[in-house]
């Protein structure tokens, strides 16, 4: 079960290692900077879109990678409107767990059975019982958002060329299973309610977020450009 815990794990260190980074060739931005984390908290430091210039610049980047996918994601997500830090938390955290061998395919780490098509999530909930169902509606929307936030167009060619679901289809089966997982007891035990809401209900805007983070950083140069052109004029029609 994946669950926002970058944030919490964010020590005195790696505030100040960001604090380096930010003043590197400036001192008096150097001073101004931790003088906000002394006022403002580390949030202060991982909003500040200079501090995720250098997190991608800096050669002697020394936090966790959580951290980087943190700041990646959160500006990222204010850039589409979500200005939400436990939704940043929950959505790097994802990214980060599913960056793990095979983790994407399995709804818990208890799992022996992998699942490579959200149709099968589907046909298996006819027949859940009430914890199995919140683990399959979870990992419905951590799948489809994994897959259209990081591989946009992979998904769309195999849309083009082999008449596979539109991205409309993980849109829509995303944010369903987010909405129904929000609704359960399970997801007010663990603390996702509120999360698992927020990302249901802005389940487009969270994927072009991803998209951004896809297109500028871990792929920059690859990819399909007219589908990168189409999802542009979308994001800019919403």
């Amino acid at each position: 079960m994946i669950l926002p815990t970058i944030r919490a794990s964010i020590s005195r260190d790696d505030a100040l290692h960001l604090v380096e980074l930010l003043g590197r060739n400036d001192a008096e931005l150097r001073d101004a900077a931790r003088q906000r984390l002394e006022d403002h908290g580390v949030d202060a430091l991982l909003d500040d879109p200079r501090v995720r210039n250098a997190l991608l610049t800096d050669p002697d980047v020394r936090v966790p990678p959580g951290v980087v996918f943190f700041v990646l994601v959160r500006q990222a997500l204010i850039e589409s409107g979500v200005d939400d830090a436990p939704t940043a938390d929950f959505v790097a955290s994802l990214v980060l767990a599913f960056g793990r061998a095979r983790a994407a395919y399995r709804p818990s780490d208890d799992d022996t059975t992998e699942y490579f098509y959200l149709v099968d999530l589907l046909a298996e909930l006819r027949s859940a019982d009430t914890r199995r169902a919140f683990l399959l509606r979870s990992h419905l929307g951590n799948y489809s958002l994994w897959l259209a936030g990081l591989f946009p167009d992979y998904l769309e060619r195999r849309h083009r060329r082999r008449g596979a679901p539109s991205m409309g289809y993980f849109d829509r089966l995303g944010s369903s299973g987010y909405a129904v997982a929000a609704q359960s007891r399970e997801a007010e035990v663990l603390g996702v309610r509120d999360v698992f809401d927020r990302v249901g209900r802005d389940f487009v805007k969270v994927r072009f977020a991803l998209n951004h983070v896809s297109e500028r950083v871990m792929w920059p140069s690859g990819g399909d450009p007219v589908s990168r052109l189409i999802r542009g004029v979308e994001r800019d029609s919403r």
